[in-house]
């Protein structure tokens, strides 16, 4: 990447495409630039026309050519040592949820709780952290998504071109993603296919949701039951066959049996009684991920659950018993 301007936030910078960076949405071009910016920011600044690819305004999802010159506005964005300081238990956690590491890629068990990243209130995120606790990295980035109260695996790249790889691994659903959920009642098949589009929509207070809804999108999640216990919860597999926003979560409450802790889809009666148990985490976990990677081995990651959340099972179980 060439730069024609020294990178400083109060002047206008212009930056070249380098090939790695070729194929690239400008919208996450900017975010890699401006990190720290919250997104509103970044398409705020995209839909004023103060962003400029050559010379020319550009939507969000333009794809970038190598040789491309961006100009890119002043923007204050918080410096490195700006950011809410990564604390010595952190630091130490992010480190032992290590679940796999290449030069290109890490794979970690993210806590509940902990954003993917900063932004929209949250001033520190897994990948702020990452990089703080390595400061040597000189490339880390997100390659997908969780919801900040799901735990589980998560895909680190340490490289552009293994981003680039999973990424198009994801669109062609060559990733396997395999979750684990506790819902409300009792799940009666032991395994269920559930196919019901999906519509996001938001509410007039501008919380987005989804619904299952006919002119959504196509979603198909397959569910297997693990565990019962008894008419109270049932603990199940789900693997989505489809990757769209809240999946899982819509498609159990379609289902009759949305996940406890789920503050979004699960009604407030029933997340006061698992509340009372001492539940009060949304109870859903990105357990496994399977993939082939870019030199064909076949890589399979587990994510066991945290003592917590274990010990949230067993207090369960105590009250209601398994079959």
């Amino acid at each position: 990447m060439t730069q024609k301007t020294q990178q400083k936030t109060q002047q206008v910078r212009f930056v070249e495409v380098d090939p790695d960076q070729a194929g690239q949405r400008i919208d996450n071009f900017l975010r890699t630039q401006l990190k720290g910016a919250p997104k509103s920011l970044i398409y705020r600044i995209l839909r004023k026309g103060e962003i400029r690819v050559n010379k020319k305004r550009v939507k969000p999802d333009s794809r970038l050519v190598a040789g491309d010159i961006i100009r890119i506005p002043p923007v204050r964005v918080p410096e490195r040592g700006e950011a809410a300081p990564v604390g010595a238990g952190l630091a130490e956690h992010l480190e032992q949820a290590i679940l796999y590491e290449s030069d290109s890629l890490l794979v970690i068990n993210k806590p509940s709780g902990l954003a993917v990243h900063g932004g929209s209130g949250v001033s520190l995120g897994l990948i702020e952290a990452l990089r703080q606790v390595r400061p040597d990295s000189r490339f880390l980035e997100l390659v997908h998504r969780l919801d900040r109260d799901t735990s589980g695996c998560i895909m680190v790249a340490k490289k552009r071109s293994m981003l680039r790889f999973l990424h198009e691994a994801l669109r062609q659903r060559r990733v396997q993603k395999i979750y684990q959920a506790l819902v409300v009642g009792r799940w009666e098949k032991r395994q269920q296919v559930i196919d019901a589009p999906l519509l996001r929509f938001e509410l007039k207070s501008g919380e987005r949701m989804v619904k299952v809804h006919e002119d959504g999108k196509p979603s198909v999640t397959r569910f297997q039951v693990l565990r019962r216990f008894q008419d109270r919860a049932t603990l199940i597999e789900a693997r989505p066959l489809t990757g769209r926003t809240h999946q899982i979560r819509v498609h159990t409450q379609f289902a009759g049996h949305p996940i406890v802790g789920d503050v979004k889809y699960t009604p407030d009666a029933d997340n006061s009684q698992f509340r009372a148990l001492g539940i009060r985490r949304l109870m859903l976990h990105a357990a496994r991920l399977e993939l082939e990677l870019p030199d064909g081995e076949k890589l399979s990651v587990a994510a066991p659950l945290d003592q917590d959340t274990e010990n949230m099972l067993e207090s369960l179980l105590k009250v209601s018993g398994e079959e």
